[in-house]
Parts: C-alpha cells; sequence; structure tokens
C-alpha cells in the first residue's frame, strides 16, 4: 500500500451485542397470599368448608387433637384418615408433625363445627 492510499473505513458500523439469552420481564408480576383455608377447602363433600392444621406437641393423641378441635376424641379417625399420607399408625403420632384437621359437620348444618 502506497502512503498516500489509506483503508476506507466508511462503511464499518459499531455496536455491541451478547450472546447471553433476553431475561424475561417480570415486571407486571403481583405478588399476595391468601389464606390456607381458602386453599384447602371444599374436601369430603362438607359444602367448601376449610380445613385446619395442627402441630403436634410432646403428649398428643390424635383422640387429644380430635377433643380439642371437635369437642368429640372419637371423631380422631378423621384427622388419622385425613393425613394417611404420614401416619401409618394411629398410636405413633410426634411433636413437631403438621396434621390437617378436615372441616367436619357434626350437626349437619352445613358448617364446620370447629370447637375452638
Amino acid at each position: 500500500m502506497s502512503p498516500d492510499k489509506r483503508p476506507d473505513f466508511s462503511n464499518v458500523k459499531s455496536g455491541s451485542g451478547t450472546t447471553e439469552p433476553s431475561r424475561p420481564d417480570f415486571s407486571n408480576v403481583q405478588s399476595g397470599a391468601s389464606s390456607t383455608e381458602q386453599i384447602t377447602g371444599g374436601g369430603g363433600g362438607t359444602g367448601g368448608m376449610a380445613e385446619r392444621s395442627y402441630t403436634v406437641v410432646q403428649g398428643d393423641t390424635l383422640s387429644h387433637i380430635a377433643k380439642a378441635h371437635y369437642g368429640k376424641p372419637g371423631k380422631w379417625h378423621a384427622i388419622f384418615d385425613a393425613n394417611r399420607d404420614q401416619i401409618d399408625d394411629p398410636d405413633k403420632i410426634f411433636p413437631g408433625q403438621v396434621l390437617k384437621i378436615p372441616a367436619l359437620d357434626l350437626d349437619k348444618d352445613g358448617d364446620a363445627d370447629w370447637r375452638s
């Protein structure tokens, strides 16, 4: 190349890019919370009545828990049936377990009959 001739870069364009994929836009996402009573209700043909949860403490039995929630210790089997995924033996529950306490309509009026 002669000293008079300089390279012509007039058609060169600059810019930058990335090989990283674009990230999703979550700017329109809204958060919120709802009660577990709204989420878990409706089981057992109880007209949408909700269930509660209960954390087992030392000395608890299913009968004790049933009496506290329903006023009837004999309703322990409802708690046992609702928790078969984590209880194999109704006599073996452990502190720290979180049990589902299903809504029961003991007087058949369509409303859950909670004692507490």
